[in-house]
């Protein structure tokens, strides 16, 4: 009983923030446009027939438009324990930024690029690399501390007129 107790002490059980399945519930999952601003863009958000997420649509930069975003939020979540998290996902081989709030209200996100390879793939982040942002300007505060989150974004906005794809299957802090 007691190395059972500290095996599962040593060994991190993972938090999955969302993983998809073909009953998954994406009602909370909200695409964020640049039409907030005027833009053209246009993103969407629905769960395939296979049990993944996909986000995909048009990035325009008409009215000085030019990215699409789908945010989840959440209850609060202590991440203490936690030093990275793992996007399970298939892009399009096109780069998109992952991004989080510790706080829904806080202006700014903290963010961290991500290329897709057009593949199935792992992607580990270090939250301890995710650095503060709002507008797509760095900020001068300190990177993300890791100790609750509330909200988890992906956004593309790579400066030009292209279509994109993302298929997401599983978010998780390990």
């Amino acid at each position: 009983m007691k190395s059972l107790i500290l095996f599962l002490i040593i060994i991190q059980i993972p938090m999955i923030i969302f993983e998809f399945n073909t009953e998954s519930e994406v009602r909370n999952w909200q695409i964020v446009d640049d039409a907030v601003m005027g833009g053209r863009s246009n993103g969407r958000f629905y769960l395939h027939k296979e049990g993944y997420g996909v986000f995909e649509g048009t990035i325009s930069l008409e009215n000085n438009g030019g990215f699409s975003s789908v945010r989840y939020r959440f209850d609060t979540k202590n991440i203490e324990k936690y030093n990275k998290i793992v996007l399970r996902l298939k892009g399009d081989g096109k780069l998109y930024q992952f991004r989080l709030k510790s706080d829904r209200y806080d202006s700014f996100s903290y963010i961290h690029p991500i290329q897709t390879s057009g593949l199935p793939e792992s992607i580990a982040i270090p939250l301890s690399g995710m650095y503060p942002s709002f507008r797509g300007r760095k900020l001068e505060l300190p990177n993300y501390k890791g100790d609750r989150l509330e909200e988890i974004a992906f956004l593309i906005g790579n400066k030009k007129e292209e279509q994109f794809r993302l298929e997401i299957m599983c978010i998780k802090l390990e």
